[in-house]
């Protein structure tokens, strides 16, 4: 099979085009046919190095396709489903063993394309609204990156909880695309000289309520500064490099605030709460009211592509790549 392989550490050119033997579905497996492989932030730490891997491996954990093989202990599949993944390493390839307790089924509604590019930042932005900060009607919300896959799915999600959004953009056209997803206010973070003084004017001088924060070491010390007294940063990602220590005293001065770094996978732990979001986020997709922008369609082989222009913030909505 054509499969995309790191054997060290590093920038997007450690990603290679490679020929490997077809995997097999072993016991507790499916062995599904990749129809399109998501491209995340996750994948680049990982790649780096940043999240140490046993090298050399096949990157990708999320993806959708239809199942060729079922492996032995397996129930509830069958070949010729169609299915989708989101903590599967391998997915960068045209064929992948999926863990049978890691794959959820497609509605019939959704693409296998759309279907890969909901699920995983479409659970996090579920989780991130819905469990660890419930949005609730009337709240100032903060989002940065806004225009991204994860900030597009927030910033719907969160109006759609009654949230007033204020999103964070760099470019017109992403701010385009904030406003058409519900931002209420968007602020250009490229022509301002101080971003929380901006998100401040936006809230009457009180601040946000919440701040998700997917940028990381370029945006915390905004975040930490925008939020109202008692308010909560969700620190989700780091685009632009990790935050470096924090001292806890910071979190008094800034008004009794409250700091949390989440990550997905403790919010689908079990089999039932995997299935339960992921059935909330596809259904929620099926009926019109989340739209999933898929920003760009790679051919497998230009995953380095993919990752330079991710990095390099060239991008919105949702990176596919397609073998």
């Amino acid at each position: 099979m054509r499969a995309i392989q790191i054997s060290s550490a590093g920038g997007p050119d450690v990603l290679t085009p490679v020929e490997l033997p077809d995997p097999q579905a072993g016991p507790g497996t499916l062995l599904v046919e990749v129809a399109a492989a998501g491209v995340n932030y996750i994948d680049t730490y990982q790649r780096a190095g940043i999240y140490p891997m046993t090298l050399p491996y096949v990157p990708g954990l999320e993806g959708a396709g239809r199942v060729r093989a079922v492996g032995d202990g397996v129930s509830g599949f069958a070949a010729g489903d169609r299915v989708a993944w989101s903590e599967n390493l391998g997915s960068y390839a045209e064929l992948v063993a999926v863990a049978a307790e890691k794959a959820v089924p497609v509605p019939d509604a959704l693409s296998d394309e759309v279907a890969a590019a909901a699920l995983l930042q479409g659970m996090t932005a579920h989780c991130l609204v819905t469990d660890c900060h419930p949005v609730q009607p009337g709240e100032d919300v903060l989002v940065h990156a806004a225009a991204g896959g994860l900030g597009l799915m927030l910033t719907q999600l969160a109006t759609a909880r009654g949230g007033r959004v204020i999103g964070t953009v760099s470019t017109p056209e992403k701010e385009e695309l904030a406003r058409a997803a519900g931002a209420a206010e968007v602020i250009r973070y490229t022509e301002v000289d101080d971003l929380a003084a901006a998100v401040r004017n936006v809230t009457g001088g009180a601040g946000v309520h919440v701040a998700y924060d997917s940028v990381g070491a370029t945006t915390f010390d905004a975040s930490l500064a925008a939020l109202r007294r008692r308010g909560l940063l969700v620190l989700c990602g780091a685009s632009s490099g990790p935050v470096p220590p924090l001292d806890p005293q910071r979190l008094n001065a800034a008004g009794s605030v409250y700091l949390t770094r989440p990550k997905l996978f403790d919010y689908i732990a079990t089999r039932e709460e995997l299935t339960a979001r992921a059935a909330a986020v596809y259904s929620t997709v099926a009926d019109g009211d989340l739209d999933v922008r898929i920003g760009h369609r790679y051919p497998l082989e230009d995953a380095r592509t993919a990752h330079e222009d991710l990095q390099g913030r060239r991008t919105t909505g949702k990176l596919l790549l397609i073998p």
